[in-house]
């Protein structure tokens, strides 16, 4: 017998949602969330669920201005690097150091010469003609502390990136519970059991989880890219480092022989 009842409340859920959907088509309407415009869907979401969406949004505005200004600041340090390395190149080969410091602050996006200038000016700053032991060392480090620096500077804002990216569908998450907890409730008061009584408020509920999706899924992508072009720009920064400290070392060799 308790099977038998057990079937009939179901299949009295079931006429009940029924007749809900055949009324509203009657009415001219249509299933709640069912093909309507995004404002109408927003006018009937609840105001927690509309803070949680704006909150959603400020957080896919943020994470969209800063993957444009760190776009085109990596496009410019790249386009800038390439332009400034034959200049350098050129006055390091013909002695003429404040000429490739001078040149660096035209370049002033570009993230080797932020780091050969630093060795240079470390090393104009010694006052020695020709490198030493002591002077190259000095270079070194000062290559190093620009390299650090530089990195750090790229990595501005991208861990405001990567907490949205880990936090975003949480916070969806959070304003679909929420809803239900809410739809279930409204159920409740009313005293239908249908499943057409729950279902506008689950559908409701769903979309703060569809819009943290959507809002953590580009963070991830953008935050990623991002590592990858800080990751380049590193080793570019490191081996460029590395030339400049080795061509002091080349002459140091060549004074002491």
């Amino acid at each position: 017998m308790q099977q038998y009842k057990g079937l009939i409340v179901v299949g009295q859920s079931i006429q009940e949602y029924k007749k809900g959907r055949t009324l509203r088509r009657r009415k001219g309407g249509q299933t709640p969330m069912m093909g309507q415009s995004v404002l109408e869907i927003w006018m009937q979401m609840g105001f927690l669920a509309k803070t949680v969406a704006v909150f959603l949004i400020v957080m896919s505005i943020y994470s969209l201005g800063l993957f444009i200004e760190r776009f085109l600041l990596f496009r410019t340090a790249r386009k800038q690097s390439i332009e400034y390395l034959p200049v350098a190149t050129k006055a390091l080969r013909e002695g003429d150091y404040k000429l490739a410091v001078e040149s660096a602050k035209r370049f002033n996006k570009s993230h080797l010469a932020k780091v050969l200038a630093a060795g240079l000016q470390q090393f104009m700053f010694e006052n020695s003609e020709e490198p030493t032991h002591e002077a190259v060392e000095l270079v070194r480090l000062a290559v190093e502390r620009a390299a650090a620096l530089t990195t750090a500077e790229m990595k501005r804002g991208l861990g405001g990136l990567a907490t949205i990216g880990a936090t975003a569908p949480f916070v969806g998450l959070f304003g679909t519970v929420v809803g239900i907890i809410d739809a279930f409730m409204s159920m409740s008061k009313i005293g239908s059991s249908g499943i057409g009584a729950v279902s506008a408020g689950i559908a409701e509920a769903l979309i703060t989880t569809a819009v943290g999706l959507a809002v953590a899924i580009p963070a991830v992508w953008m935050f990623n890219y991002f590592q990858s072009q800080i990751e380049f720009f590193g080793i570019e920064m490191a081996n460029s480092s590395s030339e400049l400290v080795a061509f002091f070392m080349e002459r140091e060799a060549h004074e002491t022989k």
